[in-house]
């Protein structure tokens, strides 16, 4: 059995960025070298990092987060347990429309 969630919801794309800007080598790593690294397509970071996508396979959110040089729960809460305040406002809106 998997203590990995299935999904990941990423804390703040602006977070991301700025991660991306300085990892954990001191260096910056672009969206496309990022995507290369972590075995996805260069649109599923760049819609990471504008928010445009916020919930992502926890396995791949494992390996961006080490890409960069930082430990999961620095960029990635697990939806397991994230409650209204982890979510973002069309989120909350589709929650209270379907309560």
């Amino acid at each position: 059995m998997s203590t990995q969630p299935t999904k990941q919801r990423l804390v703040n794309p602006l977070l991301l960025k700025l991660l991306m800007q300085r990892t954990g080598t001191g260096r910056e790593v672009s969206m496309r070298d990022l995507a290369d690294i972590v075995g996805v397509p260069h649109q599923t970071i760049g819609h990471l990092c504008t928010g445009k996508r916020i919930n992502i396979d926890g396995d791949v959110a494992s390996r961006i987060a080490a890409a960069i040089g930082v430990d999961d729960a620095i960029l990635w809460i697990p939806i397991q347990r994230a409650g209204l305040v982890a979510l973002g406002p069309a989120d909350v809106d589709d929650v209270e429309q379907a309560a």
